[in-house]
Formats: C-alpha cells, sequence, structure tokens
C-alpha cells in the first residue's frame, strides 16, 4: 500500500459497533453447548445473512419457525431483542471516526446490515447518520460483502478513485474483496492497530 488516501470508508458492525448474539444468548440458554446449538443450527449465521440481503425480519423469523417451532420465542427474541446483542459502540474507533472528520478527510461506508436494523441502529448511533457523505447498506442493494458489485456501488455513487479509498472491515474476506476492485484495505483487529496503521498510510491521525 502507499499513502495515496483521500477517503477512508468503514465497516460498521464490530468496527464502530459491537455486535454479537451472545450477549443476548448467554441470558436465554445458559448452557453453553444448547447455545452454540441453537446458533449454529436453528438461528444459523447463513440465516441471519439474508436479512443483510434484503429479507425482512417477519419473513425470516416466520421461516424459522415453521421449521423449529419448539423454539419459536427464542426465535423472535433474535428480532425483538436485536439491540442486546449490540451492547454499545466500540468508543475508540468512534473517536478515529470522529478525528478523520474533524480533519475534513471524506468518509464513507459500507456495511452488510439489514433495512430495519439499519435505521434501528441509525436511530441509537448518532454518528451513523452525521459521520458519512454516504452508507452503503447492502440490504438496499440486495448485494453482500465480499461481492466486488458492493463496492462497485460506492465507488460509482460517490464518483471515487478505488486507489484512493482506504477500506476497514474486521472481516478478512471483506478486505480481500475490497482489493479485487483497487481499494486499499486494512484488516481491522483493535483501534490501536487501525490508528497505527492509518498514521503509517499518512492520515491525519494524533
Amino acid at each position: 500500500m502507499d499513502s495515496r488516501i483521500t477517503t477512508v470508508v468503514f465497516d460498521i458492525g464490530n468496527v464502530l459497533i459491537e455486535w454479537d448474539p451472545e450477549h443476548l444468548y448467554r441470558k436465554l440458554i445458559p448452557d453453553p453447548e444448547d447455545r452454540r446449538r441453537f446458533l449454529s443450527e436453528i438461528c444459523t449465521p447463513a440465516w441471519n445473512l439474508e436479512q443483510d440481503r434484503g429479507r425482512s425480519w417477519a419473513e425470516a423469523v416466520a421461516e424459522r419457525i415453521a421449521l423449529f417451532p419448539d423454539h419459536a420465542e427464542l426465535i423472535r427474541a433474535y428480532d425483538l431483542r436485536w439491540h442486546e446483542m449490540v451492547p454499545g459502540a466500540i468508543a475508540e474507533t468512534v473517536e478515529i471516526l470522529y478525528e478523520l472528520q474533524n480533519a475534513g478527510v471524506p468518509l464513507h461506508a459500507i456495511t452488510n446490515f439489514s433495512s430495519e436494523k439499519f435505521a434501528e441502529a441509525q436511530e441509537r448511533f448518532a454518528f451513523l447518520k452525521t459521520a458519512f457523505r454516504s452508507v452503503v447498506v447492502s440490504a438496499h442493494q440486495g448485494l453482500l460483502k465480499p461481492d466486488r458489485s458492493i463496492y462497485e456501488v460506492l465507488l460509482k455513487s460517490a464518483g471515487l478513485a478505488p486507489e484512493t479509498c482506504l477500506f476497514v472491515d474486521d472481516s478478512l474476506r471483506n478486505v480481500e474483496g475490497a482489493r479485487t476492485v483497487g481499494m486499499q484495505a486494512v484488516h481491522f483487529t483493535t483501534a490501536d492497530r487501525l490508528r497505527a496503521d492509518m498514521k503509517a498510510l499518512g492520515l491525519p491521525l494524533r
């Protein structure tokens, strides 16, 4: 990577806000093995990803309950108690976001997120409305990272040259997806590491 970065593109989940179903289901299913089975066989990551692709939560919940009627209340909780999976913002990364914004760096986001839950998250976390010049939400596009098409949506709509953009994501697959369209990209692990990576690329951080 070189230092010709003019624009930063953030992922949101587990970069700017924390999300983990375990936060909720540790309360609902105390036994670790029962909880693992529920989250890997009933409300699975693949099932949840379809909401990020655009399926409504009403349809998703009905589909799971039809298959697993004995778990109806636990399935409904994934939707109705979603905010308990999101304990808060990742403060140190949000601090980086604001530093970049205050320095005049153009900021955008590409996120795998359901339409319904993203609207709720925007009401809860003000920076999701105010920090970005544009946000590409997977459910709005019917596309998911790491499909190169979702990165191209942002580049085209915002008129960005990919080589001038730094993309940040906690998923290495999504980082690699951004690189396929020519964006520079870093794999997010901690805010301290991100700050160091960005400073090394010449971005204006303390």
